[in-house]
């Protein structure tokens, strides 16, 4: 590689380094092996600013390109295995919609309009919605994942935590980079990816990939693939150096996903058909058409400014939007009981200004951000048994502003406290319809004059809410190898309406939901013992989650679905969480993580239509997508070879019993244990890799998630979705 011919100053480093741009070195000390058998240092940016993982007084976990790589990782759901107490699953009968908890905090639902509960980021810009946010690892540099309310300096919808997706950076060098992979189930997936200086002072990259695999089962009465996945995504980045105190970044990526949708197995068997159950968890039946399609798009313009040798500005503008139209079959079976076609819309504009201030003593963060966005959707309930549909849309609009800061002062050597806030103010505009119609119709009115036999909704209503969210912090640096730290940080996430309401049931429906908030005490030890060869992070923390929002949906005799949104629940969650990664050898790696979760609720009520009375369930409801005990144990070892050498990695994770909604249900799924493990031959000259990896080696068979409406709309609708079955995979990889 020819570095290109230009001079960077000490400060315009010292931007890359305190405006979160990472520069290449931090990657390669990221990936280096490690001196004499110590571990490598690992740069994260949870603060806003580059810091070693072990000075950051917050608990993350943080993954390199070379990590993910080396694994196999092929998008970010696969990351919940690494983690305590998280969640990363693909929502029920979708490919690409992410349901994401972090210590029992995020969103079931992926309904348009609702706001989810851990922040999605793409280099530092918010990602509002889940619909296409199960993010493929691509042209990445690291992925950091913040447990916690991060109220502060993250803000929107953080209050269980923020992941972020940490592309590459552009060095100038000449870099290209082509890696194919070819495995079970016929997967057939190409990436592509490279960079280079069009001037000594202007780099251009792009990556490219096409993502394609047969299903896993296949919707057996039409011959459609199930759980398959056809996909392309992409990007491309631009950075001009304009002086050597100012930098202008400029991003585009999309992502374009035909997979079909997902059909569901069921758990139960049909009282209406005479088809009989399947006994492979990845086959289903279908009543309606299985296409589907999402797509997603974003653009994002960055400028970096080193106003002096202690100020520095940043500037984020960025437009994201999505769309997706699907099919989703909730029965499950041949007979139109409960068919569901969905389109969803979204765009959103944020803007964002950072003035940063570093000296000896003081490092701060602040600044004001802005985002509007629009959210719109229309699904169909067809209940063709009953004769009857239901179309239910609408669209949100939503205004944001936050003024933010943060500062850490450095006592001594030894001590350091942190103080920050943040001031949000969110108005919401709803307009919502649910209309009742006989017969079987689909969304399309042009194919459908009838008027409506109910109209059990068309309501616009509007809200507003402000929040002040502080966070304190204190280190101390016991010595140079051991940091404690103690920290109260609160978190919201904003109110809303719900999109389903149906007046007619439930007159106060209507009525917009409050945010819901989380005061969250921690105290936590990182460690490096064993002269630099063992990694030991650990943290404690007690939550309490005030006017928790509780969706509630409940079949209702003569067809339709009662939904409620409320404020109903307060609740206490408390537990602890371990990271650990020992360097027995310098060739032998060992790593393990474990996490421990308390979640109870202390108090849930909400209206029954049934009996028209407010009800207080909390002896009866759990936590969702929330199990008590998550742990994984692995080890990498390195074999020294003429040609060059091979990698050895193995890990197996554990996830405790997990109830999938707050109610006990037949598709709650026991504890399970998965075993991955992957080879990788890396070349002496670097420039060519092959893998082969296999996952969940042992094909467990797990449920991740499903709907459950019992037999209340005349069938047994139990439906479950499943994770992935054993997979094998050969990649061959070359670049220069």
């Amino acid at each position: 590689m020819k570095q290109p011919n230009f001079q960077k100053s000490l400060i315009a480093a010292a931007v890359a380094t305190l405006l979160g741009s990472p520069a290449v070195l931090a990657q390669q000390n990221e990936d280096a092996k490690a001196e004499d058998g110590k571990l490598e240092r690992i740069e994260v940016t949870a603060r806003r600013t580059n810091e070693s993982l072990q000075e950051v007084p917050v608990s993350v976990s943080a993954f390199g390109e070379g990590e993910l790589q080396r694994d196999g990782i092929e998008d970010i759901t696969e990351l919940q295995y690494k983690m305590p107490n998280t969640t990363f699953q693909v929502s029920r009968g979708t490919n690409s919609t992410l349901t994401a908890y972090i210590r029992g905090i995020g969103q079931q639902d992926p309904l348009w309009g609702f706001e989810p509960g851990v922040g999605i980021y793409i280099d530092d810009v918010y990602v509002a919605r889940p619909q296409g946010a199960v993010l493929e690892v691509l042209d990445v540099q690291r992925v950091e994942v913040l447990r916690g309310p991060q109220g502060t300096l993250y803000g929107k919808n953080t209050i269980g935590g923020a992941m972020k997706y940490v592309t590459r950076e552009l060095t100038g060098y000449n870099e290209f980079e082509i890696k194919g992979t070819v495995g079970t189930f016929n997967q057939r997936d190409l990436k592509v990816s490279g960079q280079t200086a069009l001037a000594d002072n202007f780099y251009v990259g792009g990556a490219f990939a096409t993502l394609n695999r047969d299903g896993f089962g296949e919707f057996v009465n039409t011959g459609a693939e199930n759980y398959n996945k056809e996909l392309m995504t992409g990007r491309f980045n631009a950075k001009w150096l304009v002086n050597k105190d100012i930098n202008v970044k400029f991003a585009a990526d999309w992502t374009q996903d035909d997979s079909n949708a997902r059909g569901g197995h069921r758990e139960q068997e049909s009282l209406l058909s005479d088809k009989p159950r399947l006994t492979d968890v990845y086959d289903s039946y279908s009543a309606m058409p299985t296409w589907n399609e999402v797509e997603t798009e974003g653009y994002s313009l960055t400028v970096d400014w080193a106003i002096n040798n202690d100020w520095m500005f940043k500037s984020i503008t960025a437009y994201r939007e999505g769309f997706t139209n699907t099919n989703i079959d909730f029965d499950s079976t041949v007979n139109p009981v409960l068919l569901v076609p969905a389109v969803y819309e979204d765009d959103q504009t944020t803007q964002e200004f950072q003035f940063m201030y570093r000296d000896d003593r003081l490092d701060f963060v602040g600044g004001l951000y802005f985002y509007e966005g629009e959210a719109c959707g229309e699904f169909g309930t067809v209940l063709g048994l009953l004769n009857l549909s239901i179309d239910t849309g609408g669209c949100v609009d939503t205004s944001s502003e936050a003024l933010f800061g943060q500062a850490t002062y450095r006592l001594d050597d030894q001590w350091s406290v942190t103080l920050g806030g943040r001031y949000t103010r969110d108005e919401k505009d709803a307009d919502v319809f649910r209309y009742t119609y006989a017969g079987v119709k689909f969304l399309d009115r042009g194919d459908y004059s009838a008027d409506p036999i109910v109209v059990n909704s068309d309501f616009t209503t509007q809200a507003d809410w402000s929040e002040f969210s502080p966070q304190a912090s204190v280190s101390y640096q016991v010595d140079p190898a051991v940091m404690l730290y103690a920290s109260y940080s609160n978190g919201f996430k904003s109110g809303g309406v719900d999109m389903r309401a149906d007046v007619s049931l439930n007159p106060d429906a209507s009525k917009p939901y409050d945010p819901e908030t989380v005061d969250t005490f921690e105290f936590g030890v990182k460690s490096e013992l064993l002269d630099g060869r063992l990694r030991l992070n650990a943290a404690t923390f007690f939550s309490d989650y005030q006017d928790m929002q509780v969706t509630v949906q409940r079949a209702i005799e003569g067809g339709g679905i009662d939904s409620q949104v409320l404020n109903a629940a307060d609740s206490t969650v408390q537990g602890l969480e371990l990271e650990s990664t020992f360097a027995a050898t310098p060739t032998l790696n060992f790593t393990g993580s474990l996490g421990y979760i308390d979640a109870e609720f202390n108090s849930v009520e909400f209206f029954n239509s049934d009996t028209q009375q407010v009800e207080d369930v909390s002896d009866l409801w759990s936590f969702q997508n929330t199990p008590e005990v998550t742990a994984n144990l692995g080890f990498t070892k390195e074999f020294a070879l003429e040609s060059g050498s091979m990698v050895w990695s193995t890990s197996i994770s554990y996830r405790d019993d997990t109830q999938i909604f707050e109610l006990p249900s037949p598709l709650d799924e026991d504890g399970y244990s998965l075993t991955n493990t992957s080879l990788v031959w890396y070349s002496n000259s670097g420039q060519w890799t092959v893998g082969l990896h296999a996952k969940n080696v042992f094909d467990k068979e797990y449920r991740l998630s499903g709907y459950n409406f019992g037999s209340d709309l005349v069938e047994n609708i139990v439906t479950g979705y499943y994770g992935d079955p054993r997979t094998v995979s050969l990649s061959v990889g070359y670049q220069f």
